[in-house]
């Protein structure tokens, strides 16, 4: 089910099994996604990464993502483009930015609770009655439906993370520092530069992030750097020194020296392994929360 608007407003609501899965792989320009599980469970790789949801967990994905293969029972996928719904410009009224979506923290996977889940089926239930309407007002309710699935969404991943333990004010600031990263890391690879744009010294954003995760700020801005280096990499016909470049690096040394450091391979290693491997490596991804 779909509804597209005349301004490029665009929002798709679909019940997926084996037959339609593919769906999933028509990813446009400012795309967001999230997949339900529905089934027994769910297989899908996103950036050569493989991810296993059990069933009532929730994947969110942006079109800066990209999906591999996907196996599965059922599910439910709901995907809108930011002119429909922009999540930056309404992050005052559901708090994902930086969470949800833009964080340069890792994919949020929720579960969703027995306790939830009837609130999360009432929203569905609302999706699909309302694709079939044609009123004048549809494009104003089916946002309130997706504004509420996402604020159902986040306070899950709140409470499923340390997030919990945090003010409003520091939560917000490190999900400001995420939404900056993912922003701005083919540039800048040093904290003071997200500090200064916050208003905030290092210290202090470090020692915000110690309460929810042992990952520091600087660890946030290396793990983008690294998930776009893997990409361009394994998917591009980019030369290294090309990726170097275009990941703020001067010099290619620099670029190889950071990378082998990181991955314990040289980027060019990394590509021939990468092209040699013709099915995904590496651990099944089970847990929900992006700080773990």
């Amino acid at each position: 089910m779909t509804f597209e608007h005349d301004t490029n407003e665009r929002i798709r609501v679909y019940e997926l099994d084996p037959s339609n899965s593919p769906l999933v792989f028509e990813v446009r320009a400012t795309d967001l996604t999230f997949i339900w599980n529905t089934g027994e469970r769910l297989d899908l790789t996103v950036d050569k990464v493989p991810y296993r949801l059990a069933r009532n967990q929730i994947i969110f994905l942006t079109e800066f993502h990209h999906i591999d293969s996907i196996e599965l029972k059922s599910a439910r996928m709901v995907r809108f483009n930011q002119p429909f719904y922009c999540i930056i410009n309404h992050d005052n009224e559901v708090g994902s930015k930086g969470f949800l979506f833009f964080g340069a923290s890792g994919i949020p996977i929720i579960s969703i609770d027995e306790a939830m889940l009837w609130e999360f089926e009432i929203s569905w239930q609302l999706f699909e009655a309302e694709m079939q309407r044609t009123e004048i007002l549809k494009k104003d309710m089916l946002q309130s439906i997706l504004k509420r699935m996402l604020i159902l969404s986040a306070r899950i991943l709140r409470k499923s993370t340390d997030f919990h333990k945090l003010e409003k004010g520091q939560s917000d600031l490190i999900r400001e520092f995420n939404y900056l990263v993912e922003r701005h890391f083919t540039e800048h690879h040093d904290v003071a530069f997200y500090a200064s744009q916050l208003n905030k010294s290092p210290k202090t954003i470090s020692n915000v992030f110690s309460v929810v995760s042992s990952r520091g700020p600087q660890h946030i801005i290396h793990d983008r750097i690294m998930m776009h280096a893997r990409r361009q990499i394994g998917y591009t016909n980019l030369s290294i020194k090309e990726i170097a470049y275009e990941l703020g690096y001067e010099d290619i040394h620099s670029f190889s020296r950071f990378f082998k450091k990181k991955e314990g391979i040289s980027p060019m290693q990394y590509r021939e392994k990468f092209l040699a491997n013709t099915s995904p490596q590496g651990k099944i991804a089970t847990t929900s929360g992006i700080y773990a």
